[in-house]
């Protein structure tokens, strides 16, 4: 049973410690991070991109796949479907369909329009349970062809969207999307501390969780992020244990090409992955 991410992002950030959102690709990625949460007693939220959306075949696809899975592999850990960076129509699309958590990124419209979508959207998510994420000054990197330079988010401007009752707020704090550059400045835990500040006890968002020092992931999360997002370390590890196993011409072998065979490496790095991000994070045996 699906649920909202509100209840465990309050409990984490009354807890210090982190719920990590790791975005599906495919089943091989919803089964991985599943059977993670469950092994590790771990709440998680599971990100779709609407570019992922489309890929899987629609969001009511989705949304079978999950609750299909989650009967049938016993998964009893509290996880929460979530709709990453949807535009206004997106996340309308996705409180059909029958996510239990929706982000409305209004980051590129001025903030009086921001705020006015934002609000209907809540409005809209409210009535059925879902827990709302809204977005202050676009993050850095690449997220469906629209490039971010890791902006700092302008803490009023926070502060507004934080007053309308949204579940969870990510702010710009110098973090991109992907891989992280050579000349890459590092979070600005200044303008996390004066976000926090003004925002209360609305839980904060870390996206572009790839590639951050720990050290700057411990401290984020001291700071009041509750919530980090990974998705690029995910589809690095798989694709780096997927092409060993061609290269070692295990795709040759036997029945090596049926993609059950082809497919478990993959699947087996991103388990690794998510469960060192778990550790990491502070949320193991924490559902």
């Amino acid at each position: 049973m699906l649920v909202s991410a509100k209840e465990m992002l309050n409990k984490a950030l009354e807890g210090k410690y982190a719920v990590g959102q790791f975005n599906i690709n495919n089943l091989e990625w919803t089964k991985a991070v599943l059977l993670t949460a469950q092994e590790n007693n771990s709440p998680v939220i599971l990100g779709v991109s609407e570019g992922a959306g489309k890929y899987m075949g629609g969001y009511k696809t989705i949304v079978g796949m999950v609750n299909g899975m989650m009967e049938e592999l016993n998964i009893t850990v509290p996880v929460s479907l979530h709709l990453d960076h949807g535009s206004y129509e997106g996340a309308l699309k996705v409180i059909e369909a029958g996510f239990s958590s929706v982000m409305f990124d209004g980051s590129h419209y001025a903030i009086d329009e921001n705020i006015k979508k934002t609000t209907q959207i809540i409005k809209i998510a409210e009535e059925k349970g879902l827990s709302v994420e809204a977005e202050v000054g676009s993050i850095g990197g690449e997220e469906d062809g629209v490039v971010g330079n890791g902006e700092i988010a302008d803490a009023a401007e926070c502060q507004l969207i934080a007053n309308l009752g949204v579940t969870m707020l990510a702010a710009g704090i110098g973090n991109i999307h992907g891989k992280y550059p050579e000349n890459w400045k590092g979070l600005d835990f200044t303008a996390l501390a004066a976000i926090k500040a003004v925002t209360g006890d609305v839980p904060l968002v870390l996206h572009g969780g790839t590639g951050i020092p720990e050290s700057m992931i411990k401290e984020a999360i001291s700071l009041g992020v509750a919530k980090i997002n990974v998705n690029t370390e995910l589809q690095l590890a798989f694709a780096e244990s997927t092409r060993k196993y061609v290269e070692a011409g295990k795709d040759l072998q036997g029945k090596g090409f049926d993609p059950r065979k082809l497919l478990a490496p993959g699947f087996a790095a991103i388990k690794a992955a998510v469960k060192e991000k778990m550790e990491l994070f502070g949320s193991v045996n924490k559902a």
